[in-house]
């Protein structure tokens, strides 16, 4: 239960923070949701660098990997999201932003996952 609980509270943490951040660059940048694009690449890099790190040498417990990638990560991000405002762009026949918000969020994220990677092991 304590498991589900810190899954639970990085969660509802994650999602506050990505509203935060999301909400008013979305209502400037309406074509390109710049704000759910910057959340989610910054919830690939921290994942990236959370897994990293804990792989790494092993400084974090599985409840703080429950936590921060599970928990924050995965209400920070926001595929959900991601999927509606790509179908919001195909019905208003917007092909350009779709094509574009979509392949620039997938290698951007990837990108950003394998630079989170490559930043957890800086220090050795």
């Amino acid at each position: 239960m304590k498991q589900v609980l810190l899954v639970f509270l990085g969660g509802g943490l994650g999602s506050a923070m990505r509203y935060l951040i999301s909400k008013p660059l979305n209502i400037v940048f309406h074509n390109f949701f710049l704000g759910t694009f910057l959340v989610n690449i910054l919830g690939c890099l921290l994942i990236g660098i959370i897994l990293g790190i804990s792989a790494k040498n092993n400084l974090l417990s599985e409840n703080n990997i429950l936590f921060l990638a599970t928990g924050f990560c995965g209400g920070f991000t926001t595929f959900s999201a991601f999927a509606f405002e790509k179908h919001s762009l195909l019905k208003n026949s917007e092909l350009l932003h779709f094509s574009f918000y979509t392949i620039a969020s997938i290698v951007v994220g990837i990108l950003a996952v394998a630079v989170g990677l490559w930043l957890s092991r800086l220090g050795n």
